[in-house]
């Protein structure tokens, strides 16, 4: 994973890359009595090389490693969870922006796909010629049964 990282005035700019590494893996904001239970190093983030983003001053490039088995298995929830979820508001870093993603072959190849191909949705939707789209309908809470029925009914 590459992060653009912007650390605190006086925090070093390697302090922060391992930092966003250790928040996004194994690290946690205080001690909890069950690191003790398990070698935590098998499943830590590294921060492998950091770099100045050109014309950017205090903004840095910071290089993560993730070991495989830090994830579940054909879950990119848990993968994006894990590297993402709880990472963007601790106090070293004034910013924090995911730039880059790279998954291993050996990681994708156990995700299991979809059962069914888009053909076979548009059949379902009978909906030909345009994108399908998922979305949100707003607001999410509040609507009665039948005006959110009227909702979707407008986004089909």
């Amino acid at each position: 994973a590459a992060f653009r990282v912007t650390p605190q005035p006086g925090v070093p700019p390697e302090e922060a890359g391992a930092a966003v590494a250790a928040e996004s893996s194994t690290g946690t904001w205080t001690a909890v009595w069950t690191d003790g239970l398990t070698s935590l190093d098998r499943y830590k983030g590294r921060c492998y090389h950091i770099e100045p983003v050109p014309g950017e001053e205090s903004q840095f490039i910071a290089y993560v490693a993730y070991p495989l088995d830090l994830f579940e298995e054909g879950s990119v929830t848990n993968m994006f969870t894990s590297i993402v979820g709880n990472v963007f508001g601790f106090k070293a870093l004034r910013a924090l922006r995911l730039e880059d993603l790279r998954i291993p072959i050996s990681y994708v190849k156990t995700f299991q796909g979809p059962p069914h191909g888009i053909q076979v949705e548009r059949d379902k939707l009978n909906k030909y010629g345009r994108p399908l789209l998922g979305c949100t309908i707003k607001p999410k809470l509040g609507l009665s049964a039948k005006n959110y029925g009227r909702a979707v009914y407008e986004c089909l």
